[in-house]
């Protein structure tokens, strides 16, 4: 019976899913308040019920009482999150809030499944993360002195860099974390906030080649610190959101060419510096290879063998054998999706990635106020090029990085960051929404004096 219902279960979370996706774009493609306020109401609906349905698949699987306490104390957070946030937040993007909190009931799903114990140390990092994302949005607007904090932003982000290639334990090869207590940080995780707030702040008003080479030799001196702490995943990250930045705000093809150049050197040179880099390319090349597969290319073949027998529809919560692959909670949770969820979850999922980046890219695009759309920028990019990342090192699309698929793998700092990141770009579209209404208003003011004058004149 319980098979049964494990079988009937996956389907109806992929279909749930499924509409939830498709009410997504539709919003996007929707501008009626009122037509956008239903398709959110929805899709709340769908994103309850999927989590409602996973929660109760793994307790009657379990049969272990601390699974409905759990999804209980879940279920009374995303309410209270999504409740606050409506009433203190009236002109927030509820589709931007509602792809966040769905991503993030997925990942406390499939981490609940990997290892309770595990889930439940990253819902306290998550409630943290609410807590952040409900005060965000009213620091960006009322500190509206952010851009004159450019240099702040550049030399304290160097700096907790710096701390952590002096300080920071060694993982999996790279220093990445420090120690405080129980509980460790990733400092890299929250200096890319800072990061793209430096460029966007040192760009914004002036592109003259000497503010181009400053900049260059600031965000340069970030990678490299990156670098020689040997987390190559966020010195990648940070370098595309720089080029990106800088190709948007000179408007320049020339600085893209000799930054997408240094780039190739860069990747080129690192290959032979780093041997972990040569060990991960070589399990991208051929992970099944004789050798290889049971040493270099066990965490990549384990990747696609889990995939290839999850099949489009999954095999079902704990049907699979997801924890077969080495450091399955962190940067191959999309793997461990595509296995029990099936191909149809995983590319939804990936779907509602796509979305969530669509829309920083859109919120970017009409920001009237320079500086915040070169951060949104920065932050989408940032956000959209860690899912491409994390999705193409798991399909053997590029080569493993080693980062985490943001609010859905493991990772204290990572999910807090994400969350931060769409927090402040819940505060860009509450700016942009108040721009658009008081050009709104000074039109009609304008329409009005004509209106007043004409009727003088005619008089």
């Amino acid at each position: 019976m319980v098979q049964i219902i494990v079988q009937l279960s996956k389907i109806l979370m992929i279909f749930l899913l499924g509409l939830y996706t498709i009410e997504g774009f539709s919003s996007m493609a929707r501008k009626s308040p009122e037509l956008r306020s239903q398709i959110s109401t929805r899709q709340r609906l769908f994103m309850y019920m999927l989590h409602f349905i996973g929660n109760m698949v793994m307790y009657m699987v379990q049969q272990d009482f601390r699974y409905l306490i759990f999804y209980g104390v879940q279920l009374l957070i995303f309410s209270m999150f999504l409740t606050l946030y409506d009433l203190f937040y009236e002109k927030a993007s509820t589709l931007v809030v509602n792809n966040m909190v769905m991503l993030l009931m997925i990942g406390m799903l499939i981490l609940t499944r990997l290892s309770l114990e595990h889930a439940m140390r990253q819902f306290v990092f998550m409630f943290a993360g609410m807590i952040l994302c409900t005060l965000v949005p009213f620091f960006i607007h009322k500190l509206t002195f952010l851009s004159r904090l450019t240099w702040v932003f550049g030399i304290l982000g160097l700096l907790a860099l710096a701390v952590v290639l002096v300080y920071a334990r060694v993982s999996y090869g790279a220093k990445l974390s420090i120690s405080l207590g129980p509980v460790s940080i990733q400092p890299s995780e929250f200096v890319k906030i800072t990061y793209v707030f430096f460029v966007a702040g040192m760009l914004y008003k002036d592109t003259s080649f000497k503010q181009v080479v400053i900049t260059t030799v600031m965000a340069a001196a970030h990678v490299l610190v990156l670098v020689a702490s040997r987390d190559l995943g966020s010195a990648l990250i940070y370098f595309v959101a720089y080029m990106v930045i800088t190709f948007v705000a000179t408007k320049d093809v020339r600085y893209l060419l000799l930054i997408m150049a240094g780039g190739v050197l860069a990747a080129v040179g690192g290959y032979y510096v780093f041997s972990h880099v040569q060990v991960r390319v070589l399990a991208w090349r051929d992970p099944f290879a004789p050798g290889v597969i049971a040493n270099e290319g066990c965490q990549v073949a384990q990747s696609l063998f889990a995939i290839g027998t999850g099949g489009w529809l999954g095999s079902g919560l704990y049907q699979g054998l997801p924890k077969s692959i080495p450091v399955v909670e962190q940067d191959f949770i999309f793997a461990a999706i595509s296995e029990e969820m099936g191909l149809v979850f995983a590319l939804c999922l990936l779907l509602v990635c796509i979305c969530c980046f669509m829309m920083f890219l859109n919120i970017a695009m009409q920001m009237e106020n320079n500086f915040y759309k070169l951060v949104a920028l920065g932050l989408g990019c940032v956000y959209g090029f860690q899912v491409f990342l994390t999705v193409g090192g798991v399909t053997k699309f590029i080569p493993s990085t080693g980062v985490t698929l943001p609010l859905i793998s493991s990772g204290g700092s990572s999910l807090v960051s994400t969350v931060m990141i769409f927090s402040i770009i819940e505060g860009l579209y509450i700016l942009r929404e108040e721009e658009g209404e008081r050009f709104a208003g000074k039109r009609r003011f304008k329409s009005r004096k004509k209106e007043k004058i004409k009727k003088e004149e005619e008089q």
